[in-house]
């Protein structure tokens, strides 16, 4: 049997460039290649797309060639540019690993749809929305599932710091991982905390702080037919949680211990998984997600962000949450794969 061509788009524009990188390290671990003939596509900080060996720590200075994604759908794959000219590589599948900007917001999945390729994970519309916390919050409210209580500022305005209850938490509404995140204690504290979420967004949300643990859940599949993961608990000794932020992840986090299966009852965690269901089908959600939500004490579930594209690193939540369910990285891959190839609900 012929092997599946994979693209795997790694790397990217955004503050999350290296995660997507060790992301795709990590991938490159566990997949089949016995099923599958990888093309790896290495996308550079200032966005040049390059066809490289893999996705090795010295990646760009490798033996790469340029290439593009084309638009053209009878191409189905891509164009590899050399001195002056061009051959067509066509894909069977497309496996997105770029984190946060340009990669979970729906721009390459716009791409990849003009491109008539099947890929994995979410269609542009539920990307777009997931990426944006305050219109995911409005669509989920709707649905009849709890969130945070919040505030929008747009551009260069402010807010009234004494129409909030603090403390708050404000961050960019269209950021990935913990990048511009502040927890402000004191009316004094906003101003500052503004221009740090927006160095990453001209749009900020504002929240509240909901007292609560942090739990998280790991969702594959479409529609009805939904896979999830162990429930994942984040135990924090101080601070707040802000992934990806240490200088060395692999070797742990400063401040947060993350307990799989989470150390809670079992009706809870039931419910938990329930409400990462109903939140990931509200959102239209296709593929695979990670769902963050808040247990309060009084066994009510919040929602906190939603993950389209989530980390798949050796110290990653995702994979971590579906390995105590029993499916290893490479079989979360055959599953993404296969829902792709099927049409991925679209």
């Amino acid at each position: 049997m012929d092997k599946l061509k994979v693209g795997i788009l790694f790397g990217g524009s955004s503050e999350e460039h290296p995660v997507s990188v060790k992301s795709a390290q990590e991938v490159a671990k566990h997949l089949d290649l016995e099923k599958y003939e990888p093309f790896w596509i290495g996308i550079t900080k200032s966005g040049a797309w390059k066809l490289c060996q893999g996705p090795d720590a010295d990646w760009e200075v490798g033996d790469c060639r340029p290439v593009v994604l084309s638009p053209d759908s009878s191409v189905h794959g891509l164009l590899v540019l050399e001195e002056g000219r061009f051959e067509t590589i066509r894909l069977d599948v497309v496996l997105p690993l770029l984190h946060g900007r340009y990669g979970e917001d729906g721009a390459t999945q716009g791409l990849l749809e003009l491109s008539g390729i099947p890929y994995g994970g979410c269609d542009v519309q539920s990307s777009a929305l997931c990426m944006d916390k305050s219109l995911a919050y409005v669509v989920t409210s709707n649905a009849g599932i709890a969130t945070p209580k919040f505030w929008i500022v747009t551009g260069d305005k402010s807010v009234d710091p004494d129409l909030l209850a603090y403390p708050v938490f404000v961050k960019p509404a269209r950021s990935g991982s913990s990048f511009g995140v502040s927890k402000v204690s004191r009316p004094e504290e906003l101003p500052d905390a503004l221009e740090v979420a927006r160095q990453y967004d001209s749009k900020v949300l504002i929240e509240e702080a909901v007292v609560g643990s942090e739990i998280g859940c790991a969702v594959l599949g479409n529609g009805e037919d939904l896979t999830v993961g162990e429930v994942d608990h984040v135990s924090l000794s101080h601070g707040f949680f802000r992934i990806h932020q240490e200088s060395t992840p692999e070797s742990g986090s400063e401040n947060a211990t993350f307990i799989v299966p989470a150390d809670i009852p079992e009706k809870s965690r039931a419910l938990v998984q329930e409400t990462a269901k109903a939140i990931y089908r509200a959102l239209g959600c296709r593929g695979l997600a990670r769902v963050d939500m808040f247990l309060k004490e009084d066994g009510q579930v919040v929602l906190n962000e939603v993950n389209t594209l989530p980390g798949m690193t050796s110290y990653s939540r995702y994979p971590r949450m579906m390995a105590a369910a029993g499916l290893s990285l490479g079989e979360v891959i055959d599953r993404i794969v296969s829902l792709a190839l099927a049409g991925n609900g679209r």
